[in-house]
């Protein structure tokens, strides 16, 4: 029986397992999905020696980037961003990939039009990482806001941010998991009082499938999208990597 899993702390939130485990059912794969809720990084290599028969793991937070030391090769946006969320295991070797950029790319335009030219990216994590490397790639600038400026990162508080550019950013992308259940009453600290139609809020979170961010930004006529369709991307994208022998 082939096996593959999730590592990260906590998984009380995971998608992946339902997921894997019902396309296994439906499609007749011999495999099992685990999950693998690890407290530190550092159990990592027992994790692995304890289970020889792994074949791929998905990384969620908060190891997507404590996890690199560990692995032997990087793909080239792994080795760009600095972020994994896919590991294959091949002939004993672990090769990071990042497969939440194309989800994320691929769910984002479904929605985005020429005023979103200016983004706001929350929070500094290996998601907002993959976000930047999205933007980037679509030639869209962007700030990143966290608690904590860093001026020499070009990181801005939230508080730090004027009328002007709540308004003429127009597409918000929370990769922070506040609003994640169970605690949906958190959300970004934003000032939304100067959110219009004209913004895209986009919320990686996707449990609930409404997050008070989204529900905000749905309340002011903006047009919102959750995380579930960038699940459903990056997690096919996952199986295709560890089923194909060009990677």
């Amino acid at each position: 029986m082939r096996l593959f899993g999730l590592i990260g702390y906590p998984l009380g939130h995971s998608f992946s397992k339902g997921y894997f485990s019902a396309k296994f059912e439906k499609e007749g794969i011999g495999a099992v999905y685990e999950n693998f809720p690890i407290a530190s990084i550092d159990e990592f290599p027992a994790l692995l020696e304890n289970h020889p028969l792994l074949e791929g793991l998905n990384v969620t937070i908060p190891y997507k980037e404590k996890v690199i030391p560990f692995l032997d090769e990087l793909s080239p946006v792994v080795k760009a961003i600095g972020a994994c969320n896919c590991i294959k295991i091949k002939n004993g070797k672990l090769i990071g990939y990042n497969t939440d950029v194309t989800g994320f790319e691929l769910s984002l335009r479904k929605y985005l039009q020429p005023r979103h030219d200016r983004a706001f990216v929350l929070g500094t994590g290996g998601a907002s990482k993959a976000v930047q490397y999205v933007l980037e790639k679509l030639h869209i600038p962007f700030t990143v806001i966290s608690r904590r400026a860093d001026a020499e990162k070009g990181i801005l508080d939230y508080s730090s941010l004027t009328k002007e550019q709540l308004s003429n950013t127009r597409l918000w992308i929370n990769t922070t998991p506040l609003g994640m259940h169970p605690n949906e009453n958190e959300m970004p600290p934003m000032d939304y009082s100067h959110i219009g139609k004209d913004h895209y809020l986009y919320d990686l979170v996707y449990n609930p499938p409404e997050t008070r961010f989204l529900s905000m930004g749905k309340a002011k006529g903006a047009v919102i999208e959750n995380g579930h369709d960038m699940l459903l991307i990056q997690a096919e994208e996952g199986w295709r990597i560890w089923n194909d022998d060009n990677y």
